[in-house]
C-alpha cells in the first residue's frame, strides 16, 4: 500500500520495531523486517531512522513511557500521605499482571543498551526520570535506591522464571524507605 502523505508512519514503524523484537529478539532486528512488519516501503525505514540505534532508541524510548506513564499519572504515588512502598508494589503488580511477555521485550530492549551505546543515555533517561518521580516522596538518594530495587525485583522475576511478589517487593521497598 503506498501512501503519498503519512503522518503516522513514524509511529507505526516504531511501533513495528517493538513486534518484531518481541517476537524474534533484537538479532531479528533489521530494516526489512521492520519496513515488512509495518507495511511500509523499505526506503521508510531508512528515511525515519538512518541506523538501527536510530530505531533502537525510539523503541527504546516509547517502551519506557509505558510504566513511566503509570507512575506520572498514579495519585496515591503523589500523595504526601499515601504508603509510597505500597503503591510502587502496585504498580509493578499491574505491570505484571499482563503477563511476562512485555516486561520481557521491555528489558530487552533496556538491556540491549550493555552492548549498543548509543541506547545508554536512553536508559539513563528512565532511571534518571524514575528517581526524579520519586525524590518528591523522599531524598534522591533513596529515590534512586528504590529505582534500583525495583529494576532488580524485576530482572530476578524475568530472569528465574519466578512469580512476582508483592507482599515481598512491599516489605523490600519500605526498607530502603526506612
Amino acid at each position: 500500500m503506498v501512501r503519498r502523505y503519512d503522518p503516522e508512519r513514524r509511529g507505526r514503524i516504531i511501533d513495528a520495531a517493538i513486534r518484531v523484537v518481541g517476537a524474534r529478539g533484537i538479532a531479528g532486528l533489521s530494516h526489512r523486517s521492520v519496513a515488512a512488519e509495518a507495511d511500509v516501503p523499505l526506503g521508510s525505514t531508512t528515511y525515519h531512522f538512518a541506523s538501527l540505534d536510530d530505531l533502537l532508541i525510539a523503541a527504546l524510548r516509547r517502551s519506557n513511557e509505558n510504566f513511566a506513564r503509570a507512575m506520572r499519572e498514579s495519585e496515591a504515588l503523589l500523595a504526601p500521605d499515601a504508603d509510597l512502598a505500597e503503591e510502587l508494589a502496585r504498580l509493578l503488580g499491574e505491570w505484571f499482571s499482563g503477563g511476562r511477555g512485555r516486561p520481557e521485550l521491555e528489558y530487552e530492549l533496556y538491556l540491549a543498551a550493555l552492548r549498543r551505546p548509543a541506547l545508554r543515555p536512553v536508559a539513563a533517561e528512565w532511571t534518571d526520570g524514575t528517581a526524579e518521580l520519586l525524590a518528591g516522596r523522599t531524598d534522591p538518594a533513596t529515590a534512586r535506591a528504590l529505582t534500583a530495587l525495583m529494576d532488580g525485583i524485576c530482572l530476578q522475576v524475568l530472569l528465574t522464571g519466578g512469580t512476582y511478589d508483592a507482599a515481598y517487593t512491599r516489605e523490600m521497598l519500605a526498607r530502603i524507605i526506612g
